[in-house]
């Protein structure tokens, strides 16, 4: 249920209708928007009458929310949510772009990739200090090592970082040395993982598990907002199909239906979609072109030696063209790449 406020409500009139939400043991989310304030109402196991709050003071109208997911329906909040990542917004006119590597092997891995990223206009740096692998006895990440190479990294070059939180135990490492944190896709159904990154305070970035719906990946991204974390931005990686031409299909259509019913910016992850580095272009056009807030692109400088996915990760100059590609298809788009980030390196 959504409780819609008058334009002008007042301060008190917003504090009373939440009082009166949480005096009944449910729960009230207020969602300031540009020209009124809704409040949310969730925690609630059967129908709420509307009666109760429709004659409150500041309430223009109560509405009945129809889909199973609440805080993350256009319902609720009709304006497209920005989220801010450091200095970098992701959402709104402006295309993001992150890039970097599917691991961190080393300090000087990592910081020659961010620096080339950089130089081609990515905004933020992506890599993995814990890689969830199908075998295990593949590569699984630095670790804490490769936190603290990321944050450094990050400090140098001004690049806010992006890294996963594999489980509830590194979860809190992880948000003391990355700007925004991600929940993989094996992890999308993770509802502990989900519970404990919306009570951490940091952006989260929330990949569609392989096999997912779309239904499945909001009612996720609920379990985060639901603890109060707002800041969440969807992540398009590609499903599991029959077909075999590429790792993943690439889902384009769940951008343009996410954007309709949510307003949670997404964006695209063409590497993993594709898993060779040839398609990862070509998808990334398709995404931008159907609108999607973003991408996530893995770049290696050197993808034989890779110790994770080289076969999907595009080489600089692979990198450079997609950033001048994507530039002028944004423009047909009526969007734009968003400007530089502005943090400062140390």
């Amino acid at each position: 249920m959504l409780v819609v406020m008058k334009m002008g409500a007042s301060d008190e009139e917003i504090g009373g209708v939440v009082h009166q939400i949480e005096s009944r043991g449910l729960k009230a989310s207020p969602i300031p928007g540009t020209q009124r304030t809704a409040i949310g109402i969730t925690g609630n196991i059967g129908v709420v009458e509307p009666g109760l709050f429709e004659s409150l003071e500041g309430v223009l109208e109560v509405i009945q929310v129809s889909h199973p997911y609440k805080l993350v329906s256009r319902e609720f909040k009709a304006e497209d949510t920005i989220v801010q990542v450091g200095d970098v917004e992701i959402g709104g006119a402006e295309l993001l772009v992150i890039a970097g590597p599917c691991s961190v092997e080393s300090y000087e891995q990592t910081r020659r990739i961010a620096l080339t990223v950089k130089a081609a206009g990515a905004h933020m740096l992506r890599g993995g200090a814990y890689k969830p692998r199908t075998s295990p006895y593949s590569f699984q990440g630095l670790g804490l090592e490769g936190l603290q190479i990321l944050k450094q990294v990050s400090d140098e070059t001004g690049l806010p970082v992006v890294t996963e939180a594999l489980d509830i135990d590194v979860l809190d490492q992880v948000c003391e040395h990355a700007d925004m944190v991600q929940v993989g896709a094996r992890n999308m159904q993770n509802y502990t993982l989900l519970r404990r990154v919306g009570q951490a305070g940091k952006p989260v970035l929330l990949k569609r598990g392989m096999t997912a719906t779309v239904t499945e990946m909001l009612l996720a991204a609920e379990y985060i907002m639901d603890q109060g974390n707002s800041q969440v931005v969807l992540c398009e990686r590609g499903i599991r199909t029959f077909a075999d031409h590429t790792r993943n299909t690439l889902d384009v259509s769940a951008i343009p239906a996410v954007q309709k019913i949510s307003h949670l910016p997404i964006i695209a992850d063409p590497s993993h979609a594709a898993g060779k580095r040839e398609k990862v272009l070509p998808l990334s056009r398709a995404a931008v072109a159907v609108g999607a807030d973003g991408l996530m692109i893995e770049v290696h400088d050197r993808p034989e030696e890779a110790l994770s996915d080289g076969n999907q990760a595009i080489q600089p100059e692979m990198f450079a063209e997609l950033m001048n590609e994507i530039r002028k298809l944004a423009a047909a788009v009526d969007r734009r790449l968003a400007r530089p980030a502005t943090r400062q390196a140390l």
